[in-house]
């Protein structure tokens, strides 16, 4: 066997035909006859060159609406067949079948189907058989045939094609890797959809798939590889969004302003808002009469924290904001969309990450998420869960006012995008201390007041910020320690899931300190 295999006869069937007339016309040019299927052997007889018709090698029309065209033993024989093996040659001439030396195919637009919200029986149809069939044949053999499943590849195959006369093992082997990667992912997206069509999410088997959409420098540190894989359909978000102008967001970046994104996107899309989130939690949200009050509500809460962070707005970024937020350092910030005049003063920032995400994310959205374990991964659907005024159950004397009750929804909707432990101190729709990922819910819930105290410092407020607003834990409180810590640091209301063996211990404390309280029999942990 050689390292170089000449390419003498290839088959073309592509659905995405960008480059195909091209690609082709050089491998005629290189005297590789063409052999192809309905629109695409169409398209290049009208560009000048000679194709034959799968139907003429096989012997068989394409029939049942293109469903069978391509399932023939002329075809499989000609890229299954090892060459060097006696046998298979003979095989070959007693069944006149002819090699094929490289083969070309991209797959019925499933996934872009999908996403287009196509109905069942449109989504359906837009299964490939044949083409997979084919590329999998095609890089099982990558011995001794070429195979292309992306457009992005002919170039090399012609370089090889005019430096060496044929393809080399290297690229064959790489591009075998492609095809079988591409035809994984097409099944786990049809997979997906199957499952989705049903009352479990969670087959029995469960398989990702998305495409390279960037090789990062590194990952969370200098010494780990990384890259971001996009699923179809994009959720709105990072996924979704065009970056403006800025360096290449990182690893870090692209995690923490998913974070960003999927907080803001939970907020009420009709008033105002701006999240702040530092290491993928957040320090300062808030909203406004005006996104530029929201803004500065929001910095306010943490400025020590903002600085160098990720900043997530809910409405279209405006210049009166964006000047805003040039004023401190930040990495990244992400709008649904951006003014022209935003645009204006965030260029000065050359080095600023702008990004526009298009939409925000539907809070109610089903999906799943993904943990990575050591031998495995755990799925999960996403947290959808809004808390309602309707949902809260009033367990002390005091009832809550009307708006400590509006504080209360904010801070805990905040709560679910931080880190367990988490507790959320707000008043005024605007977080005014956040404790994060402590161990046990006392320590955040100290934390939470020592941030208070210091944003009140910084803003040379006579009293703590914590002074008359409300708490928010995302989970219960097992003790009254943490409760009273909230009580000492200043908070009038509290808002927690509630069902510890402990809750009617906590509810006399808070009796006791003159708290209103309420349970919404529901959590939000996030680990």
């Amino acid at each position: 066997m050689t390292d170089i295999i000449p390419l003498r006869r290839a088959l073309i069937s592509v659905s995405d035909k960008s480059g195909i007339v091209d690609f082709a016309s050089a491998l005629a040019g290189a005297d590789c006859a063409l052999i192809s299927t309905g629109g695409t052997a169409g398209l290049l007889r009208e560009a000048g060159l000679k194709v034959a018709d799968v139907s003429d090698v096989t012997g068989f029309p394409e029939m049942m609406d293109g469903r069978v065209k391509t399932l023939h033993p002329k075809v499989h024989g000609g890229l299954l067949a090892l060459r060097d093996k006696d046998d298979h040659r003979a095989a070959m001439d007693a069944h006149d079948i002819e090699g094929i030396d490289l083969l070309c195919v991209n797959l019925y637009p499933f996934e872009a189907t999908v996403a287009a919200g196509a109905d069942a029986e449109t989504v359906i149809e837009n299964i490939d058989i044949g083409g997979p069939a084919m590329i999998r044949s095609a890089a099982k053999n990558h011995r001794y045939v070429t195979v292309l499943t992306d457009a992005e590849d002919y170039a090399r195959v012609l370089d090889d094609l005019l430096a060496h006369g044929g393809t080399t093992l290297e690229t064959r082997r790489m591009l075998a890797a492609k095809a079988f990667q591409r035809t994984a992912a097409y099944d786990a997206a049809i997979g997906q959809w199957f499952a989705g069509q049903q009352d479990n999410p969670l087959p029995k088997r469960f398989s990702l798939a998305g495409e390279q959409v960037q090789s990062c420098r590194y990952g969370e540190n200098p010494h780990q590889q990384a890259a971001f894989y996009r699923s179809t359909p994009p959720r709105p978000g990072v996924a979704s969004a065009t970056q403006l102008q800025g360096k290449e967001l990182s690893y870090n970046n692209l995690n923490d302003t998913d974070a960003a994104y999927e907080l803001i996107s939970d907020l009420p899309a009709d008033q105002p808002a701006v999240a702040i989130i530092k290491h993928a939690n957040p320090c300062g949200v808030a909203t406004g009469a005006t996104l530029l009050e929201a803004y500065k509500r929001a910095l306010m809460c943490d400025p020590v924290s903002a600085f160098g962070g990720i900043v997530a707005v809910n409405q279209p970024l405006d210049g009166d904001t964006a000047a805003a937020i040039t004023e401190v350092f930040t990495e990244v910030v992400i709008a649904p969309t951006v003014s022209d005049d935003a645009r204006a003063i965030f260029a000065k920032k050359k080095n600023l990450r702008l990004l526009e995400a298009g939409a925000l994310a539907d809070p109610a959205q089903a999906g799943m998420t993904v943990k990575t374990l050591a031998g495995g991964f755990l799925v999960q659907s996403r947290d959808t869960a809004v808390i309602t005024e309707a949902d809260l159950r009033v367990v002390t004397k005091r009832a809550p006012t009307p708006g400590e009750i509006a504080d209360m929804l904010f801070a805990f909707q905040v709560a679910k995008h931080v880190k367990s432990n988490a507790i959320v101190y707000a008043r005024g729709s605007m977080t005014v201390g956040i404790g994060a990922g402590q161990m046990n819910r006392r320590d955040s819930s100290r934390i939470a007041a020592i941030r208070a105290g210091e944003a009140a410092e910084a803003a040379r407020a006579a009293a703590s910020f914590a002074t008359d607003s409300v708490v928010a834990s995302d989970a219960f409180f097992p003790f009254a320690d943490g409760l009273l810590a909230a009580a000492e640091a200043g908070a009038t209301a509290v808002i927690q899931p509630g069902g510890s063996v402990r809750d009617d211990e906590v509810i006399a404390a808070a009796d006791a300190a003159g708290l209103a309280m309420v349970f919404t029999d529901r959590r939000h942990f996030r680990h």
